[in-house]
């Protein structure tokens, strides 16, 4: 491996070229034009059409017969993986059930990923106006009270207009048995809704939850 090859962290450049490239595929854009894949990446065409011949190969791209580029059907393996290996118990569910219908707002259970925190878990709220997000979404590590949790923020964490404008939330960390933090249960809502009083009454709805997810266990699947 060449220094070139390399980055200065270690990471292989192309590998995580062609991963940058993958993210640009979203449920909003599921197909691309070579020419914006390229303007969007900022990559050189030679460089994307290589990226892309590479990942056709493992079936994570495909070129429509139009020419333009979506994902490929390997990616249905690497989906059914990782919702097996995520899939959470029953009893844990229960609880992002429970803390919804009692908070009246959106429970998200976060794990750090690296730099980020990523959603896994999600139970909306009752409410019409409520927070909108979906399960694999990813936020900054450190922003929101999910982040602030999994950065190692001690105990509840609570974030106004972060990380948009205009939404808030609560949070907790969700232990193993030997106290090490797992994830971070959240409420997030309106910031409307968050004023100090039910700030505070999530902070207890919030904690009581992540206290019982933490004795239920997460039950991801590693074997």
């Amino acid at each position: 491996m060449t220094t070139e090859q390399q980055g200065d962290d270690g990471a292989v450049r192309s590998v995580l070229r062609a991963f940058d490239l993958l993210t640009l595929f979203t449920e909003h854009r599921r197909t691309w034009a070579v020419k914006d894949l390229t303007a969007a990446s900022g990559l050189a065409k030679t460089t994307v059409l290589r990226l892309v011949a590479t990942c056709e190969q493992r079936g994570l791209l495909w070129t429509r017969p139009d020419g333009r580029i979506t994902v490929g059907p390997g990616m249905l393996r690497w989906a059914q993986l990782a919702n097996t290996a995520w899939q959470l118990p029953e009893p844990v569910r229960q609880v992002l059930r429970d803390l919804a219908r009692e908070c009246r707002e959106t429970v998200n259970l976060y794990v750090r990923s690296t730099s980020v925190v990523v959603c896994v878990a999600q139970q909306e709220g009752p409410l019409a106006i409520r927070h909108v997000g979906r399960v694999g979404d990813e936020l900054p590590l450190g922003f929101g009270a999910a982040g602030r949790v999994l950065d190692g923020a001690e105990g509840a964490a609570v974030s106004h207009g972060e990380p948009e404008t205009g939404a808030s939330s609560v949070a907790a960390p969700v232990h193993d048995g030997d106290g090490r933090v797992l994830a971070a249960l959240a409420v997030t809502g309106p910031t409307s809704r968050f004023g100090a009083a039910e700030v505070a009454a999530f902070t207890e709805a919030v904690a009581g939850g992540s206290r019982r997810i933490s004795q239920i266990g997460l039950g991801t699947r590693t074997e």
